[in-house]
């Protein structure tokens, strides 16, 4: 008979006081990232894009609401919001009421899984040595996706998912093309390949997952920034070193912030919120990001 191995007092402690710090204090610890992007050309005045993701919005999720509402303030030219923003069937009316001081502003959307399929529960951990992109069980969506579009659509947001459009953002003519998500192989490039307007102020790609394959596509099209979320940052990082996974194709270091990839610019955002059955961060701040465009020097 094998005997039980004692966990000392002090290691256990230490266990629950950091799941403590990470599912009450960290998940609820929101930042605003700022980055300066050398995008445009000399002499045109810089203008201020706010990246919000992965919301991954429950009902009584009254911090984070509140938090996102108080983001209006920043007063953006544009608003893209990268997907997975609700998790919950009755989420909608809580998302656009925290997005109702930003729905007057210019906006984008795409799309995530996690707007069409609402989470389940699952051992968190096995985020730590694979990818959820087989996991999806679910062929008809569980969440209102067509509402949730329809509600931010109404404000004067463009849908993105698998197309293309033109947008004045500032003094800025801005040509976007847009995927659904790739990770459940919504993602249909061809529908927007092609050279992207050589006349545009500025070209802009934008996907939920950033997934290597169609950021390269984006960037040989020509568009000069591209914008995606779903990583969460890692979500469970180590201090000091940094994310273990980013759940897609993408490396660990370019997991959350400004980055390049072959000629474009690319930002992935950590996210703002989790799973609700793994409602956890450590290491990894719940955040949305101001990317201010300026000219390239």
């Amino acid at each position: 008979m094998r005997k039980a191995v004692a966990v000392p007092l002090s290691l256990l402690g230490l266990g629950v006081a950091g799941l403590g710090y990470a599912s009450v204090v960290e998940r609820n610890w929101f930042r605003l990232r700022r980055f300066d992007v050398p995008v445009l050309e000399r002499g045109q005045r810089p203008v201020r894009i706010l990246h919000l993701s992965d919301l991954h919005l429950t009902p009584r999720r009254r911090m984070l609401i509140n938090w996102v509402r108080s983001l209006g303030d920043l007063e953006p030219d544009l608003v893209v919001n990268t997907g997975d923003s609700i998790a919950h069937v009755d989420a909608v009316p809580s998302l656009l009421h925290a997005l109702e001081p930003l729905l007057s502003r210019p906006g984008l959307f795409v799309y995530g899984s996690n707007d069409l399929y609402a989470p389940k529960p699952k051992n968190p951990a096995r985020y730590l040595w694979r990818t959820s992109r087989n996991d999806r069980r679910q062929h008809v969506p569980s969440l209102p996706w067509e509402e949730l579009g329809a509600g931010m659509a109404a404000e004067g947001w463009l849908d993105m998912n698998n197309t293309t459009a033109r947008i004045k953002v500032g003094d800025l003519d801005v040509a976007v093309a847009g995927i659904h998500d790739s990770h459940i192989n919504r993602d249909r490039y061809d529908l927007v390949a092609g050279p992207a307007p050589a006349d545009a102020d500025l070209r802009l790609g934008v996907m939920h997952s950033p997934e290597p394959r169609n950021m390269t596509r984006f960037a040989a099209d020509g568009y000069q920034l591209l914008l995606a979320g779903h990583t969460h940052g890692g979500q469970l990082c180590i201090p000091f070193y940094g994310a273990l996974v980013t759940n897609c194709g993408i490396d660990t270091a370019r997991v959350k912030g400004l980055h390049r990839h072959d000629s474009a610019w690319l930002h992935v955002s950590a996210g703002l919120g989790t799973s609700p059955y793994a409602p956890a961060r450590f290491a990894c701040f719940p955040e949305a990001s101001l990317l201010t465009l300026v000219p390239r020097r």
